[in-house]
């Protein structure tokens, strides 16, 4: 049973991201979702109806609604400077959908503005948060690899023209699989490894246009705006080397998503846009691959950080999914793409500090003792 009253929410983006964030968040009696808000305010309303969110606004009046202490912001990558400033200025704390912003000058003026009103910035992805990840930062920890040398990373798929009922959008500025991918696998890897300080990259878009092949929009055809391949090594603060690729350019593969590479062996990391497993370990004198338990709840999903962040709002506690982490992964991905552009190593002049795993033996909806 809470000691205090949880805090409210309200919910700006009604789209296609928020039911995975809805559906879980009442999971978590620190949150209270108060009230949602849509450009379009059918969607608000049917969301509102389907969760029993007791207000429907617009953003405006979402925004001058004092009683809201929390912005969620799910609205699309374009808008998110827009509204998570605007969000900070009428006094609230933030959790935003990623990326945080689209450059790191609105980045900057966001977390600058946060600090002076003495608020909280959050930003997904939370997947790290979940049983899978934590259990490999557990091993980590525990020095059962040795030392982290390396790591891999990949994300490769066909593009969201094959699926996707709306991939417009993917293909625009804010889109491109680093920006819509990669603060998943970018992110992970700095929990796991620490903070990154420079970057070689290349980027190139491997056709001007992209064709839908969904029933519905057959033959529609998108131009493309923005680089769809990314490949590239990242120099780690600890020395490590990491290797990614981000591409909507690649469909098949036999690429694992994230691998860590020790001084006693290797560690297979999940789906970085997942919660669970499988985790899988290799030691130096062993004969095969073993799957390793988890070490963590497997009872995670969408809006674990804005949960841990509600708790370090009524604890007076450091958050994990923090902005300073999104900031920081942020100018990774930015990095990618200038040092294509530029033909040289990118230093990375942002930094970070890892967040501290979650403890052990937390019940389902419980983030502190």
């Amino acid at each position: 049973m809470l000691l205090f009253n949880p805090v409210k929410v309200g919910l700006i983006g009604c789209g296609s991201a928020s039911g995975a964030y809805l559906s879980r968040l009442k999971k978590f009696e620190i949150l209270e979702l108060y009230a949602c808000a849509d450009i379009e305010i059918y969607r608000a309303e049917a969301k509102a109806e389907q969760y029993k969110i007791p207000r429907v606004y617009t953003e405006d009046e979402l925004l001058q609604d004092k009683k809201i202490q929390v912005v969620l912001n799910l609205t699309p990558p374009r808008v998110h400077a827009r509204i998570n400033l605007a969000a900070v200025q009428t006094g609230k704390h933030l959790y935003s959908d990623k990326p945080l912003t689209l450059t790191r000058e609105e980045a900057q003026a966001l977390l600058t503005e946060a600090r002076e009103r003495r608020l909280l910035v959050g930003c997904a992805p939370d997947t790290f948060l979940g049983g899978g990840i934590q259990t490999c930062r557990k091993l980590i920890d525990d020095g059962v690899i040795g030392q982290p040398i390396a790591a891999t990373a990949f994300m490769a798929c066909a593009g969201h023209e094959n699926w996707h009922r709306a991939p417009e959008r993917y293909y625009q500025p804010g889109g491109g699989p680093m920006l819509d991918m990669g603060p998943y696998y970018l992110t992970t890897l700095v929990y796991l490894m620490g903070p990154i300080v420079r970057v070689c990259g290349s980027a190139r878009a491997s056709f001007p246009e992209r064709i839908i092949t969904t029933e519905n929009r057959r033959g529609t055809r998108i131009p493309v705006q923005v680089p769809t391949h990314y490949s590239g090594i990242l120099d780690f603060s600890s020395g490590a080397i990491g290797t990614v690729i981000q591409s909507f350019d690649m469909p098949f593969h036999h690429l694992s998503h994230i691998e860590i590479y020790g001084t006693k062996g290797t560690i297979s990391v999940p789906d970085p846009n997942s919660y669970d497993g499988p985790v899988q370990i290799r030691l130096s004198a062993a004969a095969d691959w073993e799957d390793v338990n988890l070490s963590h709840s497997k009872d995670m999903g969408r809006g674990i950080g804005l949960a841990d962040m509600a708790y370090a709002i009524t604890h007076d506690r450091p958050h994990r999914a923090n902005g300073e982490l999104a900031f920081h992964v942020l100018d990774v991905m930015l990095a990618f793409e200038e040092s294509s552009q530029s033909g040289r190593h990118v230093i990375v002049e942002s930094s970070c500090v890892r967040p501290a795993p979650l403890p052990l033996g937390l019940a389902p909806g419980e983030l502190d003792f």
